[in-house]
């Protein structure tokens, strides 16, 4: 096998370079090394290449979505063997502690996240996995190998944004009862949506100024709303959604854009006794109070997807709905644009 691979490197806000790095070696008894046959760009990554999330530290390599084949296996590894086709979650988990038991992992005590300064990612030709026993899953039959890029994050994302708006509903409420709204249509929002709809909402609106985003939310059953160009602005979307519901507002709202516009939105959005599910990445502060929040009696769910421990659900659902996913691009890395703008 050779001894070096091209890998893309975070050199600073806006500049990438595709380089010659070491393939990664076998470090710890639980390691193990996949050569990367599918890797993702996430929207988070944007947010450190546009440099809206500050990193004090460059050089390090890109990306932590992939799906893979294991090249080599740890003296410890039993999750897996050389061989198998695999995909990992976007943060390592051991699998073992208080948060991994308890449905948490994505505050594993020994939680890295790929493609950062602590841990090297995915967008290249080979990576390292640690603790692999609590972190990979086995490609298995129901889901074309080249989907599976979207359980590293963005589908258990989406899921879980969704099961925790529902879990905001009271008892009383069924979701087929319930009025929902989603702010933003990337690949996270419109797998939110994809499962939203399995639950079988009474309506669901959705928030974007994308048309080609919202014309395929739309065929996948929701009622599209483009706030650039819907008739009085904003204030004629939260018109329009007061119109729907009585005047109370929407029952949950999902936000995954992770801009404080955004999530002031959602609060203007949602009802009384509401609640936010946000899944967006934030990076500044809330943009309402504690008073407006108590006022209105709201729950908000805000965090990181732990996606090792959702995996099985949201796989689940992924296998009878990932035909309404297929807009996956996929680049060789050769082609890659070092904007991280798609080839035209």
């Amino acid at each position: 096998m050779a001894q070096t691979m091209k890998a893309v490197v975070f050199k600073g806000p806006k500049w990438i370079a595709v380089e010659e790095r070491p393939i990664p070696q076998i470090q710890e008894s639980d390691d193990v090394i996949c050569k990367v046959d599918y890797a993702g760009l996430c929207g988070s990554e944007l947010h450190v290449y546009r440099g809206v999330e500050k990193k004090d530290v460059t050089g390090f390599i890109m990306g932590h979505e992939f799906v893979g084949t294991v090249v080599e296996v740890g003296s410890a590894v039993t999750s897996a063997k050389v061989g198998d086709k695999v995909v990992a979650p976007f943060t390592i988990s051991c699998g073992t502690c208080f948060y991994c038991k308890n449905g948490q992992s994505s505050r594993c005590d020994k939680c890295k996240l790929f493609g950062s300064p602590v841990l090297e990612g995915s967008q290249a030709e080979y990576v390292r996995v640690p603790l692999a026993n609590g972190t990979i899953s086995k490609v298995a039959e129901g889901v074309p190998e080249d989907m599976y890029i979207l359980m590293a994050d963005i589908f258990p994302t989406g899921y879980f944004a969704v099961s925790n708006a529902i879990k905001m509903l009271p008892p009383s409420q069924a979701p087929s009862d319930a009025t929902f709204v989603i702010l933003g249509l990337g690949p996270v929002g419109i797998c939110a949506l994809v499962a939203l709809m399995s639950f079988s909402p009474k309506q669901v609106f959705v928030i974007d100024s994308v048309e080609s985003r919202l014309e395929l939310a739309a065929s996948l059953g929701a009622q599209p709303l483009n706030f650039g160009s819907y008739e009085g602005g904003i204030d004629g979307i939260k018109r329009r959604i007061q119109d729907a519901t009585e005047g109370r507002g929407a029952d949950a709202v999902i936000e995954i854009v992770g801009s404080s516009k955004a999530l002031r939105f959602a609060y203007d959005l949602v009802r009384p006794w509401g609640g936010i599910s946000s899944i967006g990445v934030h990076n500044a502060e809330l943009p309402f109070s504690g008073a407006e929040m108590y006022a209105k009696n709201l729950k908000l769910q805000f965090g990181r997807c732990p996606v090792r421990s959702v995996y099985d659900e949201a796989l689940s659902l992924l296998k009878n709905h990932f035909e309404k996913l297929r807009y996956v691009y996929i680049v060789s890395l050769n082609k890659l644009r070092l904007d991280f703008s798609l080839p035209i």
